[in-house]
């Protein structure tokens, strides 16, 4: 049994938790002062105060770990990311800049087709490698769970090998997402062509071989509609995977009505939405995931954030991270992107970056939050929580503590 002792704070959040991550309020972080939190096979056993540790407890004690007067708080859940992928697209960068628009990149054969020819050719091996590495950059800025899609495979071999490579990671807990319908590949005539495709041949195969949680799809013009993405998500639902979408982010394209009808985990981007939209999204189990940083790279709006929150929708952020229209990893610009361009509050996003996040991917019954049974993955930050997401090149997080090991974060 480890001992975490002598915290400034401890943001155990559990009072967002008992509001399913809604209607966030700087209450709903839960800040104890002068407790501490007993970690037994990686989970919580016990929070509370410093000074009441059960006796029963000492004798199982094989570790101490002292905070050091910093604040502890659940680790980040990046619960949206493209991380499997080989090549740049610099080219890209420097077209939209001129004006291009992505559907006219995606049109000549740039954008994820692009991606597609990069992973074709490299091995699965270098894959990992490269993945790796940018699993390792998510965890040195305090994640413990990684959500990673396929998606730049478009085909069955490649798909299934960015899925493999997905399995041979280390460093974080992972949710696999199937995203085969990320675009049209060029051999298809059409998008129920090439969905009728990964329905019949490409769903079994990852099935079979337990290679993915859920299935995400690309509902926007020119690539897939909400009319035909449909049956193509009801198939997943039936096989047993969770289904989530990318929804409403170029155009109001119906994905996140799709979303609620189907009971999704999440409608992701949403930027496009109107009141009807806000409105059925705050009324369902369906997380609304905001990518600021990709909106900053697209030029693109900004989520309509406020009008969701203040209407009761649970939401979440995450990276977008992908070589095309998120190259970045930065955690803390994500936040800063929330906060100064969507008027989030601090607690706000602080939830929506854990517990929100969590939800997006269906586990929030044992991460998110710092409470008795849940999973001991923290982090640890300098002298407040005030200093998150603040500055675009510092960093308040020095620690990362995940399966009982305490990490010292490079800054």
């Amino acid at each position: 049994m480890i001992l975490v002792k002598d915290a400034k704070q401890i943001l155990t959040l559990e009072k967002a938790a008992r509001k399913g991550a809604r209607h966030t309020l700087d209450e709903d972080l839960t800040a104890l002062k002068n407790h501490a939190i007993l970690v037994e096979k990686n989970k919580i056993k016990w929070i509370g105060p410093q000074k009441d540790i059960p006796k029963s407890a000492y004798k199982k004690i094989n570790k101490e770990i002292s905070a050091k007067n910093k604040v502890v708080m659940p680790a980040f859940t990046e619960c949206h990311t493209h991380t499997v992928f080989a090549g740049e697209r610099y080219t890209e960068f420097e077209l939209r800049n001129t004006g291009v628009s992505y559907q006219e990149i995606a049109a000549r054969g740039g954008g994820i087709l692009s991606s597609r020819k990069a992973v074709g050719l490299t091995s699965k091996e270098m894959l990992v490698k490269l993945t790796q590495k940018r699993v390792d950059k998510f965890a040195q800025q305090g994640v413990a769970t990684i959500e990673i899609k396929s998606g730049y495979g478009l085909d069955l071999e490649n798909e299934i090998k960015s899925l493999e490579v997905i399995k041979k990671l280390k460093g974080a807990n992972f949710v696999k997402t199937f995203l085969g319908a990320h675009a049209i590949p060029k051999e298809f005539a059409s998008a129920k062509e090439y969905l009728n495709f990964l329905s019949e041949f490409v769903y079994p195969e990852i099935k079979k071989k337990k290679l993915a949680d859920r299935v995400d799809i690309f509902i926007e013009k020119g690539f897939f509609s909400a009319e035909e993405s449909r049956s193509y998500l009801e198939l997943a639902q039936k096989l047993g995977f969770d289904v989530v979408i990318h929804a409403d982010q170029l155009s109001l394209s119906g994905g996140s009505n799709l979303a609620v009808q189907l009971q999704a985990l999440s409608a992701d981007h949403v930027i496009q939405i109107q009141d009807k939209e806000i409105k059925n999204l705050a009324q369902s189990e369906v997380t609304s995931v905001l990518l600021p940083l990709a909106d900053l790279y697209m030029k693109c709006a900004y989520p309509p954030a406020r009008k969701l929150i203040e209407a009761g929708a649970r939401v979440a952020v995450s990276t977008d991270f992908n070589p095309g229209s998120c190259p970045s990893q930065d955690v803390q610009m994500v936040g800063l992107l929330a906060r100064l361009e969507m008027k989030m509050t601090l607690p706000e996003v602080i939830v929506a970056y854990t517990l929100g996040a969590s939800y997006a991917l269906k586990r929030q019954s044992f991460e998110g939050s710092l409470e008795v049974g849940k999973s001991a993955q923290m982090i640890f930050l300098d002298d407040s929580y005030a200093g998150l997401f603040y500055s675009s090149t510092e960093t308040c997080v020095t620690h990362r503590f995940f399966n009982e090991t305490l990490e010292k974060l490079n800054k």
